[in-house]
Parts: C-alpha cells; structure tokens; sequence
C-alpha cells in the first residue's frame, strides 16, 4: 500500500473509532494485522486481513458479538460497484475464516464468553461529497456466492449510514456538554432494548451498545438514568425516516407506547436528521390523531398526556471529515 493510500485509510479509522465508542462499542486485540487462512483452497489467498475487531454484550443472549470491521476511505469519485463487490467478498471468506480459526479467536476473543462473530465493511467517504445511491453498488451481490457460516451476518454502512450514525454521535456529545446537561455522563446511559416477548433481557446491566441491528433500524433509542438515582429517566429517540406523513408518526407513537416508554417516570424527545420541512406540524397533528383514535373522551387520559408530552426537535446537520495533514499522519 502506498504511504497516500495508508493515510488516506488512516481516515477511517479515526472515523469508526470516534462514531463506535459513542454507541459503546470497545475494540478488542490487535489492529491492521493479518492471521493465516485456514481455508487457502476455497479462498485462494494465505492470509487474511483484519483492520480492527468491537465487540458488544447481547441484550437477548448471553452472547458476545466481534464484529470484524473492514474500513475503507473513498473519495466522492471512487466509490464504485466493482470495488464494494471486492470489499464485499472479501469480508465474507475473512469472517467464514474468523469462525473456524483459533489465531484470530487467540487475538481478539475473551475467555469464558460465547462468542458471535459477524463482519462489518465500513465505506467512509471522507472527502464529504458522495451524494449518490450508495445501494445501488450491492445490487448485483448475490449472498449465496459469499459462502458465509450457517447464521453468520454480513453489514455495509455506506456514507449515507454513517453520516446518520454521525449525527447522532454528535448530537448526543452536544446534548451532554450543553450548559442545561440534556444527557447525563455515560455511566448513566444504555441503548434501549424493548422486554420483547418470549425473549428475556439476559444482560440488562452489561448490554449497553447499540447492536448492529439497531444501528442499521430507523430508530435508535438512547436511555437515561437520573444520577440522583430516582425513578426518574429519559430517552432519546433517533428516528431516521422524513417524517413526511401523520400515519408514519402515529406508529411511531405506538412503537414507543409498545415499548412502554410512555408513562409518569419517562421523558421522551424524538430526533430527526433531514426530515420533511413540514415535519414538526406534522408531528403535532399525528399526536392530536393518535389521542382521537384510542377512545371517545381520551383527551383527559394519562396516556394523553403522555402522548402530549412527547418532544420533537429536527437536529442541526453536521458533515465530519477529517484532513490526513491535520491527523499527522503524512509521512
């Protein structure tokens, strides 16, 4: 790799690294190294690389999730189907090796924990500028030729993702460092997950991260407790769609009602990146609906109230890039 190519992958790095740790994730062993391939027919190469591996709790299982993290940096003009698809492939034989292989487990793995391994391609663009489908370069992947593990999961945040994801990174730092403290010190907050049925938080205290899954959802959902250490708490509500109708609100609304979010002890506040300009007057009518439509005379309900209550605050668009000059890493 040449000493542009390096810094220029340099620049993901600092990107992941900045945008995971606020979703709680923590890298685990050796960094942008390689270990041998234990499948050199199938995958014709002899080794394999791994930039940096997370790991995170399972709210649902006593699991422990690694996440075999591919990163790359692509300028607007660079991103193309043919080098996704490479990237792509090549992910899926490194995390069917992950699986099978003691060296990487002896890197990144901990003892005594059951370990779910998946993979993550990470496309960072990090001159600011792509602003085209990224889809459309995983079109003509077809999963069956990846040859993953039975259960094995695969995910691609693309620009658009991780500019989502980024938002939300800094909206929370924002919120924790304004002069009100919208948001307590991290001690004092967690992802939510729901009491799902049939299925048992096994980790409350432990499983903290955003999982993948919830950070691929449209609605990511941030808890926090009160440090005085009442009854009180708040959470957060990222929610990624426009916001362009009052259905898509009401069943917002009823998600979180589903969640048991909405009662005398919860404060809620939904945030929206790039929504519909007539998102906030939309908001406000779906509230008005969703009361009509639960019972006739529901306007002096609780859970009126409650609905009420709810906030809803557009956030204000930020574009992080970093410069390799300012990183000091050209050489």
């Amino acid at each position: 790799m040449s000493a542009e190519n390096e810094n220029t992958a340099k620049l993901s790095e600092v990107a992941a690294t900045e945008l995971f740790s606020e979703f709680f994730w923590e890298s685990t062993g050796m960094t942008n190294h390689d270990w041998p391939c234990d499948d050199q027919e199938r995958h014709n190469v002899k080794t394999h690389p791994c930039d940096v591996v997370y790991y995170y709790n399972e709210p649902y299982s006593p699991n422990r999730t690694y996440v075999h993290c591919d990163l790359k940096s692509y300028a607007q003009g660079t991103i193309r189907p043919a080098s996704v698809k490479s990237a792509v492939e090549s992910l899926a034989k490194q995390v069917a090796c992950a699986e099978k292989s003691e060296q990487w487990r002896k890197f990144h793995c901990h003892d005594h924990v059951t370990a779910s391994i998946c993979g993550l391609l990470f496309v960072y663009n990090h001159d600011g500028k792509y602003d085209a489908n990224f889809q459309s370069n995983l079109i003509n992947i077809n999963p069956e030729y990846l040859h993953l593990p039975k259960g094995a999961k695969l995910f691609v945040l693309g620009p658009k993702e991780i500019f989502w994801l980024d938002n939300i990174r800094d909206e929370i730092q924002r919120m924790r460092g304004s002069r009100s403290a919208e948001l307590p010190s991290h001690d004092y907050c967690s992802y939510f997950r729901p009491q799902l049925n049939r299925r048992a938080n096994l980790q409350a205290r432990t499983a903290k991260a955003a999982t993948l899954e919830m950070l691929t959802s449209p609605i990511i959902i941030l808890e926090h407790r009160d440090p005085k250490g009442s009854a009180k708490r708040g959470v957060v509500v990222f929610y990624s769609r426009k916001g362009e109708t009052s259905d898509e609100f009401m069943y917002l609304i009823d998600t979180l009602r589903k969640y048991e979010l909405l009662n005398d002890n919860t404060t809620v506040t939904i945030k929206t990146l790039e929504a519909s300009p007539t998102s906030s007057p939309t908001f406000k009518h779906a509230q008005q609906q969703y009361i009509e439509g639960i019972k006739a005379g529901a306007s002096k309900t609780d859970l009126a109230g409650y609905v009420n209550a709810i906030k809803y605050e557009p956030m204000n668009k930020i574009k992080s890039t970093y410069s390799a000059i300012d990183l000091g890493t050209w050489k």
